[in-house]
């Protein structure tokens, strides 16, 4: 537990200390006005209550992704505890921060506008179809579970079937309605339900005092069937380190954040908050998989038990709403991050109901489409979620070279996000090389392959930076 706490007191020191040096290389501007005031719409751009937007962007970021991430990461022994705590303060959190902070200051840009106003217009075009891709499989993802499910706590008739249609109609409602309508008001109460287990959690971890390994017994990997670490467990602990898809929920909630002062509590603390409950469950799955013979046990088994043991009846209630709303609450912000994206290239307003609803539509369609054909075969949603969760890191690439040249050319201390840039880069690489639905190579060429291209990137951007200094 000695290590546990360490790691915790990390996770929230890094919110004070290198959160505020972050916000400090950024240069905030308190009185400068948001995109809430100047871009008002009443349906996306509108101010709102701090606090509320902490809660909505955490549910946003979070969904199953610090549970499910970490409890598959802690798999990998001690080291996924390194990779949260490090991963989230200096990565992951700086990540969302700046990404947030250059949307405020384009006037509540979606991402992919934001990437290609520094990398290119061609990259432009390309990000555009990348993370519309993205969003669509995050939708078509977070269905089925949460669907499957419902189909067995309901009666026999309300089938599989019939709960992916109603979740699709509720992505739909919530996709189009105002954010303060129907997001603003409930997500906050699963937001709340998520922190809570999380809580309940960490207090049974000082209550049972459960013997967990610490970092001094070694790094070693105890996967039980010895995937390598990198770039495995970097690939699935994502939410709860760093992950492409928080950059495209950020312009969401910059768009109604009242004033930059907020940033720094909203994006880097509600990122460090799902670090924080990322640990929680790593530590707690890493008790279960020494302890009780459950290494082999899929992440679904594992919050189960953990809340069933320590929580009691509560605890499983908890468990089951947070399995069943945060995949949802994260697959309609994921559509309404589509449909915002899809409309910033066309230049449509959306204050028009109409107008949002003939972007949104092919959007579902696409999403039910992807998750019919996934289900046609028994690995096919597996298969699915693996291309999710590459392409999810690999887009918090693109977002981390964005930001480096912006800080880059506006003479900022860069290195903040080169490193973590050049680390993903490594690591993305090298997993398409190793991984089945990738190239298949070996782990050692793989290896070999990814630190290569990393290399090759940051000798691309010394020449960049260095035609650009003679160029100025």
């Amino acid at each position: 537990m000695i290590t546990f706490t360490c790691c915790l007191f990390f996770l929230i020191i890094g919110y004070f200390v290198y959160g505020r040096f972050v916000e400090k290389i950024f240069g905030v501007d308190p009185d400068r006005q948001t995109p809430a005031y100047a871009q008002r719409d009443g349906v996306d751009f509108l101010p709102m209550p701090t606090w509320k937007v902490f809660m909505i962007q955490f549910l946003n970021i979070a969904g199953l992704g610090p549970i499910f991430g970490a409890i598959m990461g802690a798999k990998f022994g001690m080291s996924s505890f390194l990779w949260i705590v490090l991963g989230t303060v200096f990565a992951g959190a700086t990540h969302d921060f700046l990404a947030a902070m250059l949307s405020l200051r384009h006037d509540g840009e979606s991402l992919p506008e934001m990437v290609g106003r520094y990398l290119g217009s061609r990259f432009k075009q390309f990000m555009r179809v990348f993370t519309i891709v993205l969003m669509v499989l995050v939708g078509a993802v977070f269905v089925a579970g949460p669907a499957g499910l419902l189909a067995n706590l309901t009666a026999e008739h309300l089938d599989l079937t019939f709960w992916i249609i109603v979740i699709f109609i509720y992505y739909m409602i919530a996709a189009v309605l105002p954010v303060d309508k129907l997001i603003g008001r409930i997500y906050p109460i699963f937001a709340a339900a998520l922190l809570f287990m999380a809580v309940g959690i960490l207090v049974m971890l000082f209550v049972h005092h459960p013997p967990i390994p610490e970092i001094t017994d070694g790094l070693y990997n105890t996967h039980p069937n010895q995937l390598p670490i990198f770039p495995i467990m970097f690939v699935s602990i994502a939410c709860g380190a760093i992950s492409g898809f928080h950059a495209t929920q950020s312009p969401l909630m910059a768009r109604t954040i009242k004033s930059e002062k907020y940033a720094r509590p909203v994006f880097y603390g509600s990122m460090i908050t799902e670090g924080i409950v990322a640990l929680i469950w790593a530590a707690a799955a890493t008790y279960f998989y020494h302890n009780h013979g459950m290494a082999e046990s899929n992440a679904a088994v594992i919050v189960d038990s953990i809340t069933k043991n320590w929580l009691g009846t509560a605890g499983a209630v908890l468990a089951i709403l947070g399995v069943i709303a945060a995949p949802i609450t994260t697959g309609d912000t994921a559509f309404r991050s589509a449909r915002l994206i899809v409309a910033d290239f066309l230049h449509w307003e959306q204050k028009t109901l109409w107008k949002r609803l003939a972007i949104s539509i092919p959007l579902f369609l696409a999403g039910i489409a992807i998750l019919l054909y996934s289900m046609k075969d028994k690995d096919g949603f597996d298969m699915i979620w693996r291309y999710f969760a590459w392409t999810n890191q690999t887009l918090a690439i693109f977002t981390l070279w964005a930001l480096t040249v912006y800080l880059t050319k506006e003479k900022k201390l860069y290195i903040i996000t080169l490193i973590p840039a050049l680390f993903m880069t490594a690591v993305c690489t090298t997993y398409i090389f190793v991984a089945p639905e990738g190239f298949g190579l070996s782990t050692a060429l793989s290896q070999i392959i990814g630190v290569g291209i990393a290399l090759i990137t940051l000798c691309w951007f010394i020449l960049w930076n260095v035609k650009r200094k003679k160029e100025a």
